[in-house]
């Protein structure tokens, strides 16, 4: 059999592809009281629902994935239209960082420790399962050891750079 180089495509070209489609927005957590952190995603799923585990794909410079391999939990938070403030500033614009991204949110714990937006439409609490490294990003498989179904209202999309409300 001969060998068959393989050619990826054109990273700019596949970005903006990619920002065809539509996905929730979700706000990954870690971290107690002094010291947390978290990041806005749109690059997350269920993986298997027995036993119940999500993927969520991080960068792997974010301050975020560091903490949650140190952690060893997290907790992913599905936002509403209403979270939009709250999206832009978990995902770094604005400037604010760190621990400071939480606040003005009212924030809770359910098993882990880690914090669980107390309004989210949905939050789940993980404990690490495997974080895989591949190229830029990790995707870290979280086995949900708690979840939380929040008020029903209109979910927060991402299209095309932009935040709307998915009904």
């Amino acid at each position: 059999m001969s060998e068959r180089r393989l050619h990826h495509a054109d990273s700019g070209a596949f970005r903006s592809a990619m920002r065809t489609l539509s996905s929730g927005v979700a706000i990954v957590a870690c971290g107690d009281e002094t010291r947390r952190t978290g990041c806005t995603v749109t690059a997350l799923a269920s993986l298997s629902l027995t036993p119940p585990t999500l993927i969520v794909s991080l960068s792997r410079s974010s301050a975020t994935l560091a903490a949650i391999r140190e952690a060893g939990a997290f907790s992913v938070n599905l936002l509403s239209a209403r979270h939009e403030e709250l999206a832009q500033r978990f995902s770094g614009r604005g400037g604010v960082h760190g621990a400071r991204r939480f606040d003005g949110a009212d924030w809770t714990t359910l098993a882990t420790g880690a914090p669980v937006l107390a309004d989210a439409i949905a939050a789940f609490d993980c404990l690490v399962e495997e974080a895989i490294e591949r190229h830029s990003h990790a995707i870290v498989l979280g086995a949900v050891v708690s979840l939380r179904e929040g008020a029903e209202e209109p979910a927060l999309a991402h299209w095309r750079g932009a935040f709307s409300a998915f009904r």
